[in-house]
């Protein structure tokens, strides 16, 4: 259940780095070709010495942890995903992990809640700022905010 496995994650994702901001929830239909629950999507910033690489095993043990199973169809209902989207300005192209992530540039759920954090930070490939994206994506996007959900994600106070 993505409403108790979100708040969750975060928790976890604060044992391998200092959670700096958190983005509202959004609800959204889920994409694929298959009829498929809603899809809950958020973004947070973490500050980590951890490169790409062990960020992202750190995200897979968490996503195992929680209960997910990986199939051959990437549009399957999931009970977690979680993605590495940027880095900094890091791009990396490998079989394994591109960065950024190139559905930020085509995803709605991505971009508006990642210019949430950083609306001014410019995307790496294309220097089109995050809130420019955004902004753009979001004309006509189904996304629900669920501030239900995104009160149980907020990093600690300083």
């Amino acid at each position: 259940m993505p409403e108790v496995n979100l708040p969750r994650a975060a928790a976890r994702l604060a044992e391998f780095g200092a959670l700096r901001a958190v983005s509202m929830v959004y609800q959204n239909p889920a994409i694929g070709p298959a009829p498929a629950p809603d899809f809950l999507n958020a973004a947070v910033m973490i500050e980590t010495e951890l490169d790409a690489a062990e960020i992202r095993e750190q995200l897979r043990r968490i996503e195992t942890e929680l209960g997910r199973l990986r199939t051959v169809d990437k549009y399957a209902p999931r009970v977690i995903d979680l993605d590495l989207c940027l880095l900094g300005s890091l791009i990396i192209e490998t079989p394994e992990l591109r960065l950024p992530d190139p559905d930020l540039l085509t995803r709605p759920h991505l971009a508006v809640t990642l210019a949430e954090l950083a609306p001014g930070f410019p995307h790496p490939v294309t220097g089109e700022s995050l809130g420019a994206i955004a902004a753009r994506l979001r004309l006509g996007a189904d996304l629900r905010p669920r501030p239900d959900v995104a009160e149980r994600l907020a990093p600690p106070a300083a």
